[in-house]
């Protein structure tokens, strides 16, 4: 099925999915996803996803979205984490001046932040002066505007503070060397220096100023879906991958062919049933706490729990199917040129992020046990 997200563009997910396919070798090589990629996924309308209606964006439900990062992702997980900060509903907590200056020349804007660790900046008349260096920006090389993490002032209740800049303020350091998603760019940003207008900042995961639907989803939640949706695809991706190994030609031993092997049959079988499952309590409470919100309620504590629940599980199974796939594919795995390498370095990355941590276990089962979670900010 062609599936058209930006219906002023010609562009479609299917040509963007060929796209990413033809060039994620070099996604990996550049360590970024290039601007020009990132153009297309922009003429796709990615990057409008999240953006508010008021400000001609599409401001899609959240399980929506989430498959098409699944989609993108099951074709490069580096690709589908870039395109995943499309979902950054927390902008909305931006002044309402502030976003229509922001969308001022259009809604397709990239947004990257590098929110941690958390710098102290000196108070000025009407702004902050901000010094410091920030991790994991991922596909900052890409971005329109760019975020970083400030400890908040008096009136933000100890919650931090997003700051926006434009890239010419911020400096890139080429620091991204790692096994997997190597191409998400994930470099640190340095600032030196640069005034920031208070209405160039927010509270992360602060009340919106939007009044739509999508602004009264938890903002943090649908941060950790985004990427939990990666493992998704990435594991899609290795079960596929195996399933077809598995069907095809007699092992260079003449053995008989991975099929016809009970033991091929079941973990494949066994690995299939706990990814759909964890698909469908990841979509299901996506989709539920979407009707609350929509339907005028607030979203209850057990909901936002069963959001972060859901997220780390789908990463942990993903990962985990990756895991099983590349077991069983045996010898041909462990070279570089076979695809398992890249899922299983791909997937193990993305659970190490620290919104999909087993702490987040912990945290969900706090709630649901009605007991403070230890994890600041968890709700």
């Amino acid at each position: 099925m062609t599936e058209v997200l930006n219906p002023t563009s010609s562009a479609t997910l299917d040509e963007v999915l060929k796209t990413v396919e033809r060039r994620r070798e070099e996604f990996g090589e550049q360590k970024s996803v290039p601007v020009d990629v990132i153009a297309e996924f922009k003429k796709a309308g990615i990057y409008r996803t999240a953006t508010p209606k008021q400000f001609g964006g599409d401001a899609l439900p959240p399980a929506e979205f989430l498959r098409i990062i699944e989609r993108i992702s099951a074709v490069d997980a580096s690709a589908g984490w870039v395109a995943s900060f499309g979902s950054a509903v927390y902008l909305a907590a931006l002044p309402l001046e502030t976003q229509a200056k922001l969308y001022a020349e259009g809604p397709d804007v990239v947004f990257a932040g590098g929110l941690f660790p958390v710098q102290k900046a000196d108070r000025l008349p009407g702004g902050w002066s901000i010094t410091g260096e920030w991790k994991f920006s991922s596909g900052c090389r890409g971005a329109d505007i760019i975020g970083v993490g400030l400890a908040g002032g008096d009136d933000s209740n100890g919650k931090p503070l997003t700051a926006l800049l434009r890239p010419d303020q911020v400096q890139i350091v080429e620091n991204w060397d790692v096994i997997g998603l190597k191409g998400t760019g994930s470099n640190d940003l340095r600032v030196q220096g640069e005034f920031v207008p208070d209405e160039w900042t927010f509270i992360r995961g602060g009340e919106p100023t939007v009044d739509e639907p999508l602004y009264r989803y938890p903002a943090i939640a649908y941060a950790a879906q985004v990427l939990a949706a990666v493992n998704l695809g990435t594991g899609r991706a290795a079960l596929d991958y195996a399933t077809r190994v598995g069907s095809g030609r007699s092992g260079i031993t003449g053995a008989p062919k991975l099929a016809d092997r009970a033991y091929y049959r079941i973990d494949i079988a066994k690995a299939e049933a706990s990814l759909l499952s964890a698909r469908a309590f990841f979509y299901d409470i996506s989709e539920e706490v979407f009707a609350t919100v929509t339907a005028g309620h607030p979203v209850t504590d057990k909901q936002k729990a069963l959001l972060r629940l859901a997220s780390t599980h789908v990463a942990k199974v993903g990962a985990a199917a990756v895991q099983s796939a590349y077991t069983l594919s045996g010898t041909a795995a462990i070279y570089d040129s076979n695809p398992m390498q890249r899922y299983l370095r791909d997937a193990s990355v993305v659970t190490q992020h620290a919104f999909l941590g087993d702490g987040i276990y912990d945290g969900a089962g706090a709630v649901l046990m009605d007991t403070p979670p230890s994890i600041p900010a968890f709700i």
